[in-house]
């Protein structure tokens, strides 16, 4: 118990002082979101806080994972108004539709690249369909496949694909964050946009962020956001085959049309602080060392990972360029695909775009419905055919 308080006191320091830096040094233009990744992995490989691929599980990781992270997106989601959600969401959802199927094309390339029969072994369709389930959905679609496969029993095998995930993962976010701000000026545009209107005045989220709370008002939104998540379990244990983060999204857009509800004060709050410990936990997952141990094994299913998510952005950015999709957009799908919903409504954050950020967390709760799906489908039809 000791220790997971220790980890996360380390965590909340590490949001701290990259709240800091974001306020008061060049570093605002990078974003807390991204900070917080590159932080807390930089201390995790000094050994300050455990790397999350280790073979002993952290508690304090899991608690993040499993209740944390679900309570970041209920609360950022309290707040929505569908009809606002529904004139916003067009472009993106086709994007991040469109993203899947490059996520699929991206695993089969990869595949084919490394001659995954031969570098990984038989359970290299098993892997390949964890992989477009994971950039798809997320981990709950890896490992479901994972589970049918019996990959779990190859100890190996798979921590190495959740050690090169992550790392993956991880330089994802760095792209997608830069490609809109590198390719802005030379990105084609709809006649009346404005770069003003594609990319928007990053702000240090001060204003936005800063609520008056009571004690009373924490209690509730606690006792929703808990009881939500709760309740979400409840519901999926009956129906095994759906992801309770469905269900919890489904709660907190019923609750969401409750006009008092939806006002709380402290739902943004405690919802972004509950965002940036996941993507720190994000971060503690980024093991290098666990890389280097994982030998030829670990550097072909690193090459995998990459070729499958530069694949993955080539298609991506370039239909988005091709049809005159703004680049944020582009760029907020894609991590929705590759990141999760989480991830992706902080990339909008630091991208300035507050407006994408609850449609990010909604492409996310689609790729849990579809990332499985999808893995199972390029495993057994797909990647049989480079074996």
């Amino acid at each position: 118990m000791s220790h997971s308080v220790y980890i996360i006191g380390v965590l909340s320091a590490v949001i701290f002082l990259t709240e800091l830096m974001v306020r008061r040094t060049f570093m605002k233009h990078f974003g807390t979101a991204l900070l917080v990744i590159l932080v807390t992995a930089l201390i995790a490989n000094l050994g300050v806080i455990p790397t999350g691929s280790g073979s002993e599980a952290v508690p304090a990781y899991a608690f993040v994972f499993e209740t944390v992270a679900p309570l970041a997106i209920f609360w950022l989601l309290l707040p929505v108004n569908l009809k606002d959600i529904l004139k916003a969401g067009r472009s993106i959802i086709l994007m991040f539709l469109f993203g899947s199927l490059a996520t699929a094309i991206g695993v089969f390339v990869g595949m084919w690249v490394i001659d995954g029969a031969e570098s990984i072994g038989p359970l290299y369709h098993a892997i390949g369909g964890m992989f477009v389930g994971t950039y798809t959905g997320g981990s709950v679609n890896f490992n479901a496949l994972g589970l049918h496969y019996d990959v779990m029993k190859e100890g190996v095998l798979y921590g190495g694909a959740i050690v090169v995930d992550n790392i993956t993962t991880t330089l994802w976010m760095v792209v997608t964050l830069a490609v809109p701000r590198l390719l802005i000026r030379f990105w084609p545009r709809r006649p009346g946009v404005e770069i003003a209107h594609v990319i928007g005045e990053v702000t240090t989220g001060v204003d936005e962020d800063t609520e008056t709370m009571h004690p009373v008002d924490l209690a509730v939104v606690m006792a929703l956001g808990l009881g939500a998540v709760w309740l979400s379990e409840r519901i999926a244990e009956a129906f095994p085959s759906i992801p309770s983060a469905l269900f919890l999204t489904a709660i907190a857009l019923v609750l969401a049309q409750i006009p008092g509800l939806s006002r709380l004060p402290g739902l943004k709050v405690m919802g972004m602080f509950a965002v940036y410990l996941f993507l720190c936990v994000i971060g503690a997952f980024c093991d290098v060392g666990a890389m280097q141990g994982l030998g030829q094994l670990g550097v072909s299913l690193l090459i995998f990972t990459l070729v499958t998510v530069t694949v993955h952005g080539v298609l991506v950015y370039g239909a988005a360029w091709a049809f005159r999709i703004n680049p944020v957009v582009a760029s907020i799908a894609s991590q929705a695909n590759v990141g999760g919903g989480t991830s992706a409504l902080a990339l909008a954050r630091s991208l300035g775009r507050e407006d994408l950020v609850l449609p990010s967390i909604l492409i996310g709760s689609l790729g849990y419905a579809v990332g499985t799906f999808l893995g199972f489908w390029v495993a057994e039809s797909w990647l049989p055919l480079i074996g």
